[in-house]
């Protein structure tokens, strides 16, 4: 017996011991396992900024400010008319701490006139970015941490009366804790307080399971006691803060009272009102049970219960607690654009994970600034949705987009698929498909380059074509309306997008010139060197086609897509800034005649339908694609600061009878009327002069002459022969003036 008892006290002692170093190895590592956290712009305000009172309130709901009479603590804002006044609150931009102070906002006809902080006179003011995601562990816990001096001492103090009375005084566990809440919860007839203290509910929540067994119990037991040896009561106490859980988000899983602060109050933690503070305590016991938007009523008694504990402890005076039991549950609205934008976010982690690992991801507490636009993405999701019902009554129809900015590349809005708001496939990095007439532009500025021997106004066969494969097949190629015009000027077969002449214009250039120059505008994706190439053969994403014309609209400078601007660590310290890059890919002179044709497209091209929908005096350029029988509807096109790419289709690439302008184009032209600010900016670069020219004979001809045109060339390279006419006084039919103003 006695040999059993020392080999079972030896045994025993091991087992403390592998406890010991558990708790000693792990705690540290445990305790400061962070998500990455994703946020969206910030909106930057000066004099002259346009924007509307209406969307400034938006902007200030979706930061999670809220509307008072009177301002009397940060985060919150009041308007007046024009006159909107904010209490912002602290935030460490990855560039500067903002102080939180009152500012007064003074707008006019869609502009900010004056901008104040604390009654001066300030240049800017910069609102802090909305968190629109973050990047979780597989089991789905988020938490944003807390250090314990930044806990309201209410709460704290709270946290202490209803779930561990005895903290600062017992080693781990407390036998007279677990009487006296036995004593209290049979007096009260309900679950006033629990036994367990905070050290063995933070041992459960790190390192044991939730299973009700005698051998788990003892092990909780003494591993709360090696905890209580290893680590200070305050680093107990902190980690218990940010460690609780506090419910559910769909696969999210909310840890701690500072991110439970956010959730069900969108509100820091260092704002919260009694009444809120109570409501996360009394979730604690059961955070399903006491859910405020599943069971409001349930959350409200049990908030109350906690108020009259507090005030019963004196940590509260029974004014405030009578105050605090009146207000209502004070949650925030259902509508809150958080975890709204699987898309983007996706992108985000893509990029993310090109230079860090997931753990770095999961567990440093990362702090990421992207440049997404709340207001943009909601406008693209609205309308994606809206334009889908209305041209498909199927519920099947799909759509993707990528937007970015001009002139930096940074993407600002994307859509994945027409259930916008949920996750899943996400169309736009994944749905690979031909891509039909977009790649014609890549072949028409492949020509335009060699100027000895192509020009707009050169004349390109539009007649049957049959190439014999290396397989032995013969391709044949054919006009969308199955019409052959005999010849037609490079500038009228691009604005129409003509099959035939973009073939045989790509056989004379070889796939091989064809591939290297889409490769030069950004295309990263496999392009085969093939002869139907010119027609968009292969397999790519919308956001392959997006790097593409992004390089376009840029005006030949080539601009990796980014989504990321800044990243800094958990003490918002920099990590890692993102700058604009960006290389000369393709000559000015040259991408300004392509420029000049894809203007041609939206005025007198296959995007003139598109006019109505569009601001008349909005000046965009674009190309439409169309696959065979219409399985893929593509439009991309530019303004002078967003360039947007589209398509829409079936998942399983049945044909849809949608054009590019059609399909995609309703959804382009419409968001862009709404969130496009400046036209095309449309320069003339040296090397290029303007032509007279007579579009029926690719003669040089008059201003005023019958069917005169003004196109550009590469100096040297207009037409040499001229036609009868000389310039006249008759009326001027010319497109141009709408872009020059002349």
């Amino acid at each position: 017996m006695l040999k059993l008892f020392l080999a079972g006290l030896a045994l025993g002692l091991l087992w403390v011991a592998y406890l010991d170093a558990t708790i000693s190895n792990t705690f540290d590592q445990k305790r400061y396992a962070l998500p990455a956290t994703v946020y969206g712009r910030s909106l930057e305000l000066f004099e002259g900024a346009p924007i509307e009172p209406a969307a400034l309130v938006r902007e200030l709901d979706w930061v999670g400010y809220r509307s008072v009479a009177s301002l009397y603590r940060p985060g919150q804002y009041s308007r007046n008319g024009n006159l909107i006044e904010v209490y912002t609150r602290d935030f460490k931009f990855p560039d500067q701490f903002a102080k939180g102070a009152r500012v007064a906002i003074t707008l006019s006809q869609g502009r900010v006139t004056t901008l104040t902080r604390e009654g001066r006179a300030i240049d800017l003011l910069r609102l802090e970015p909305m968190v629109i995601g973050g990047v979780y562990p597989k089991h789905g816990e988020d938490r944003l941490l807390v250090q314990l001096a930044d806990v309201p001492a209410s709460l704290t103090q709270g946290l202490l009366a209803i779930e561990d009375q005895r903290f600062m005084e017992h080693y781990g566990f407390s036998v007279t804790g677990i009487a006296r809440a036995f004593i209290s919860n049979v007096r009260s007839g309900r679950v006033v307080a629990g036994g367990s203290t905070i050290t063995q509910q933070l041992v459960k929540n790190y390192y044991l399971t939730p299973e009700r067994t005698i051998t788990r119990k003892i092990r909780e037991l003494i591993m709360s006691v090696l905890l209580e040896w290893h680590a200070e009561k305050e680093e107990i106490l902190e980690s218990y803060l940010n460690e609780i859980y506090l419910g559910q988000d769909g696969p999210r899983a909310i840890h701690g009272f500072a991110l439970g602060a956010l959730h069900y109050f969108d509100t820091p933690l260092t704002q919260l009102g009694l009444h809120q503070q109570a409501l996360l305590v009394g979730m604690v016991k059961g955070p399903s049970l006491y859910n405020p938007n599943r069971n409001p009523e349930r959350a409200k008694e049990r908030r109350n219960l906690v108020l009259d504990v507090w005030t019963q402890e004196g940590i509260i005076t029974p004014e405030q607690g009578a105050v605090a039991k009146l207000m209502p549950l004070d949650l925030q609205g259902q509508d809150s654009l958080k975890q709204r934008f699987p898309a983007y976010l996706d992108l985000v982690r893509r990029q993310l994970r090109l230079e860090y690992k997931d753990e770095d991801l999961t567990t440093l507490g990362l702090r990421i600034f992207t440049a997404f636009d709340p207001s943009m993405q909601l406008t693209l999701q609205r309308i994606t949705e809206n334009t889908l019902a209305s041209i498909d009554d199927t519920k099947l129809l799909q759509s993707a987009s990528v937007v970015t900015r001009v002139d930096s590349g940074e993407v600002i809005a994307l859509t994945g698929g027409r259930q916008v708001s949920q996750a899943g496939f996400n169309r736009a990095l994944d749905a690979r498909r031909p891509a039909g007439s977009l790649f014609k532009p890549a072949v028409y500025l492949a020509a335009l380059e060699d100027d000895a021997k192509y020009s707009l106004v050169t004349e390109i066969p539009d007649l049957p074509l049959a190439v014999e494969l290396p397989s032995g097949d013969v391709w044949s190629p054919e006009n969308y309306d199955k019409t052959h015009r005999g010849s037609v000027s490079l500038y009228a077969a691009l604005i129409d997008s003509l099959n035939l002449p973009a073939a045989r214009l790509g056989l004379d250039l070889g796939p091989a010139r064809v591939k290297q120059m889409l490769q030069r505008l950004g295309m990263t994706a496999p392009i085969p060197e093939v002869a139907s190439l010119p027609l968009g053969v292969g397999e790519y994403a919308a956001i392959d086609l997006a790097a593409v014309y992004q390089t376009i609209a840029a005006g030949g400078f080539r601009t990796p897509l980014r989504t990321i601007r800044d990243i800094v660590d958990a003490n918002g310290d920099p990590l890692r800034r993102y700058p604009l890059a960006y290389e000369r890919t393709v000559d000015r002179a040259t991408m300004h005649l392509l420029h000049y044709a894809l203007l041609g497209v939206m005025e007198e091209g296959t995007g003139a339908s598109l006019a109505p929908l569009l601001p008349a005096d909005l000046v965009t350029a674009a190309k439409s694609g169309t696959s065979d029988d219409g399985r893929d509807s593509w439009f991309a096109g530019f303004s002078g600061d967003l360039l947007t790419v589209t398509w829409v289709g079936f998942d399983d690439n049945r044909a849809s009878s949608l054009t590019g302008t059609r399909g995609a184009g309703q959804i382009w032209a419409r968001f862009m009327a709404q969130e496009a600010r400046r036209s095309v900016a449309y320069r003339i670069p040296e090397k290029v002069e303007y032509k007279w020219i007579d579009v029926t004979n690719g003669r040089r001809t008059g201003r005023g002459c019958p069917n005169a045109q003004r196109i550009p060339f590469i100096e040297g390279s207009a037409p040499r022969t001229s036609t009868d006419c000389r310039k006249t006084d008759n009326p001027v039919r010319d497109w141009l003036q709408k872009v020059f103003g002349v």
